[in-house]
């Protein structure tokens, strides 16, 4: 049996370009704040402001999604999914989605989290289950846009990118509970 954590193991299946994402809120391997954490476990469920730049020119939009694959569901646990993003916008806005956020541009798809909400929920990872990495990878695709259901899922949705992503930038903050 291979013991891999899904997103490693997508890393390993098909090697794309990088490039680079920051934020103002979370940083690479460093804890999240409290805003970045969960309402159940004393957060606020607010998605992070992201920024990314470098990548391929023959882009034509982005994906964002955040998985932890350290919950302990065997499959990990998506905690945002958005699609179509147009290529000319590089950056959101700390709660972009969010009920009285800013909003999304116009077109963009929110898929539902594995709450069953649509738009970022935070961290709350179980006590006990040690520390957390949260991937929060912007995908560059080759396509404007992707043709899915407003009801499909996250996995669903890292299968197209996994097809027609030509680039990933990704950053991984942290969190834990013990």
């Amino acid at each position: 049996m291979l013991d891999v954590h899904p997103y490693e193991a997508l890393q390993r299946l098909r090697p794309v370009e990088s490039f680079t994402v920051t934020s103002t809120d979370v940083a690479e391997g460093e804890p999240l704040a409290r805003p970045q954490w969960s309402t159940a476990a004393g957060g606020v469920d607010r998605a992070p402001q992201l920024s990314w730049s470098g990548f391929p020119e023959r882009t034509r939009s982005f994906a964002i999604t955040c998985l932890d694959p350290d919950a302990p569901s065997g499959s990990g646990w998506w905690h945002w999914a958005v699609a179509n993003i147009p290529v000319s916008v590089t950056s959101l806005e700390s709660g972009a989605g969010s009920a009285g956020g800013p909003a999304l541009p116009d077109g963009v798809i929110v898929l539902r989290n594995e709450d069953g909400t649509r738009g970022f929920i935070g961290a709350a990872p179980p006590r006990g289950t040690g520390v957390h990495r949260y991937h929060f990878v912007v995908h560059a695709l080759d396509v404007p846009s992707l043709d899915l259901d407003p009801e499909a899922t996250s996995a669903q949705l890292g299968s197209r990118c996994f097809f027609h992503g030509i680039a990933r930038g990704i950053l991984t903050p942290t969190a834990t509970r013990d």
